[in-house]
């Protein structure tokens, strides 16, 4: 069995060639302190969050894209490979994906923790490459085509052509931050303190980057800082434009300097054929039609965003040998 890994901070992705996504789970590890003992990995770890006692710790092995706990990474990524492959004896090769400015230290931790949970071959492969592989685009031609990944802990912007990445770009501006300021700004405007489900669940029914008009509204619940008890309050799009109106800012900055850095001829084609948008991030509301305006480039969600890098993953089997750029065959390591 191959399979592709997209290991992301928010969630991890397994896809088989043959059989698509086979799983899809948050990154999260309940760890017992006290009996040092791993509780639960995934979707069982992930509702514990922010409801455990003092013991017990939701650990998030990820963080900005890159390792950030090699003991709990090498646990989740181990009982996730085994309960695709169903603990067999040949264990398979995989194909993991990285963020485009992951240095060697990052990488060689990635295959680290591919190799302790039992991979017998190894490869890298950078997030936008495999965002467009995903897609099925055609990149072995003289063609520009340009993707915008937009994960839970970076955004990696890249320009493809001829099996190779032609320029890249990748700002640790992603889903997770948005999430963080969208919890200080109610913090501040409204002295309610929320949890990190709240924040997320209220960016994505609200989110409105290109025309908030303040009539979309939703109920959040919280605690106050001043009182201490439990208080609701109506918030609209425009409070959630207010908090993540500088990343999306970032974003759009980042995608202007690819562009930059692109030859002309490379430029001319990603105007004829637009620009792809992969990751959860790609979802956000109005951020299509806002760099679309801003850029002057049609730029549209791909087909179930979410999955293409994952799926791009497995598929990267069959051009193992022809990709130039942004795939990595690791066994020396």
């Amino acid at each position: 069995m191959d399979i592709g890994i997209d290991l992301g901070t928010t969630n991890v992705l397994i896809s088989v060639a043959s059989r698509g996504i086979v799983l899809n789970e948050p990154s999260a590890v309940a760890f017992d302190r006290r009996t040092e003992e791993i509780i639960a990995v995934g979707i069982e770890a992930d509702r514990m969050t922010g409801k455990t006692p003092d013991n017990i710790t939701v650990i998030r092995p990820l963080h900005d894209g890159v390792i950030a706990d090699f003991n709990m990474n090498e646990c989740m990524i181990s009982e996730f490979i085994h309960r695709v492959t169903g603990r067999q004896m040949i264990m398979p090769r995989i194909v993991m994906c990285i963020p485009s400015s992951i240095t060697d230290v990052e990488s060689r931790a990635v295959v680290d923790a591919a190799r302790a949970a039992g991979a017998r071959k190894i490869y890298l492969i950078e997030e936008p490459l495999a965002a467009l592989i995903g897609q099925k685009v055609d990149i072995s031609k003289p063609n520009g085509n340009m993707v915008i990944d937009i994960g839970g802990g970076t955004t990696d912007v890249a320009v493809v052509s001829m099996n190779g990445i032609v320029s890249k770009l990748s700002v640790k501006m992603a889903g997770n931050r948005m999430d963080t300021a969208i919890i200080k700004y109610i913090a501040n405007k409204y002295h309610i303190v929320i949890g990190e489900k709240t924040a997320e669940r209220a960016k994505i029914t609200l989110a409105n980057v290109f025309d908030p008009t303040g009539k979309v509204t939703s109920e959040i619940r919280g605690r106050h800082m001043l009182s201490g008890l439990p208080v609701s309050q109506t918030i609209s799009d425009l409070d959630i434009y207010a908090a993540i109106e500088d990343m999306v800012e970032e974003l759009v900055t980042a995608v202007k300097t690819v562009l930059e850095d692109t030859p002309p001829e490379l430029v001319g084609d990603i105007h004829k054929n637009g620009v792809l948008m992969s990751g959860g991030g790609a979802l956000l509301g109005g951020l299509d039609k806002l760099l679309t305006k801003r850029t002057g480039i049609v730029c549209a969600p791909a087909f179930d965003p979410m999955t293409s890098v994952a799926k791009g993953a497995a598929y990267a089997f069959r051009y193992a040998n022809e990709l130039l750029d942004g795939f990595v065959d690791v066994t020396l390591y």
